[in-house]
């Protein structure tokens, strides 16, 4: 059975085919950049409706399909930026009217974990969800995926990319941050270490840095020091829901999954629990339509379909408010 994802709940307009077995045909995605600041969600919302088009004749080009061969219609519907949002459920209900096909709602968050699933091959992992808009730490367990562990504030790849543009750096942030930070002799700077519980706060360790910066130190030790900080904040939380959960493996999937010091933090950790590892790659591990199609299929084969009128976006759906049973 074939599926097109749509995903479109923040920067990222995402173009997925993949079938039931898992092969995936085309991974077509277009970023919204903003000219300065964060993201501006009208100004995104703009670009995806300006690219959709284009990239969904692009994904079938791809595929060598037409949409006469598209069986399902999957689309992001939260948690995410209302606009954005919209732009890509307008078009995935158009889509199953016109094509006569049935339609599912994917919640975000399940659908980068359930992709990291099927391409990892693990079964039954702790997940470590890290990107610009969420970082949560996972395990599924009684129908649905209950956070052991999340920011109360802004996101891990959030706080890399605000301080990046603070310092100067285009956007994205974080890989430029990860190429400094890599300096052999870059020295370490303290700043605030902050874990509540099984809560992480990156706010206060931004101000920081961005105070810290402003004094004239070495950019690379700071891009060092800032790496360092926060990714043991995230290893703490995630040995010890590890320690709690006796998960047989760990997952890390999300934008900042393609950082190879946070892989390597959570690698020794996980060694040391006698867990297997294993990280997203980076075409996939960011936000993409092919985790949407994917996640999309196995709802479908569950029966969970969804009428055009009951088709809402739901900008706050949460990863454990959405019942789920795994395949």
């Amino acid at each position: 059975m074939l599926c097109i994802g749509l995903e479109g709940t923040a920067h990222t307009l995402g173009v997925g085919v993949i079938d039931s077995d898992g092969k995936i045909y085309a991974n077509i995605r277009s970023e919204y950049v903003p000219k300065s600041g964060g993201i501006h969600p009208r100004e995104a919302a703009q670009h995806h409706g300006v690219v959709l088009a284009t990239k969904l004749q692009e994904a079938l080009e791809k595929s060598s399909l037409t949409f006469k061969d598209i069986e399902l219609i999957a689309f992001s519907r939260g948690p995410g930026l209302g606009p954005c949002l919209r732009v890509t459920a307008t078009a995935a209900r158009a889509l199953a009217l016109l094509l006569d096909i049935p339609l599912v709602g994917v919640n975000h968050c399940v659908a980068h974990i359930e992709l990291g699933r099927l391409v990892t091959g693990f079964k039954d992992p702790l997940v470590v969800y890290v990107s610009g808009g969420n970082t949560i730490v996972s395990a599924y367990e009684a129908g649905k995926y209950r956070v052991f562990g999340e920011t109360l504030d802004i996101a891990l790849g959030n706080m890399l990319d605000t301080f990046a543009r603070a310092a100067g750096m285009p956007h994205p942030g974080g890989p430029k941050i990860e190429k400094l930070a890599k300096n052999d002799s870059a020295e370490f700077i303290s700043l605030p270490y902050s874990v509540k519980g099984m809560d992480l706060s990156f706010s206060g360790l931004l101000t920081a840095a961005v105070n810290t910066l402003k004094k004239g130190v070495q950019l690379e030790d700071l891009c060092f020091s800032l790496q360092e900080v926060s990714f043991a904040m995230l290893t703490e939380v995630t040995e010890r829901a590890l320690a709690h959960t006796e998960k047989p493996e760990v997952l890390l999937t999300g934008g900042v999954a393609a950082n190879k010091r946070l892989q390597e933090m959570l690698q020794i950790i996980s060694h040391e629990h006698d867990a297997l590892f294993g990280a997203v790659s980076p075409d996939l591990a960011g936000d993409n339509g092919v985790m949407i199609g994917w996640t999309g299929l196995i709802q479908f084969i569950q029966g969970d379909i969804l009428d055009i009128e009951s088709s809402q976006i739901l900008p706050k759906w949460g990863l454990s408010a959405f019942e789920f049973t795994r395949t």
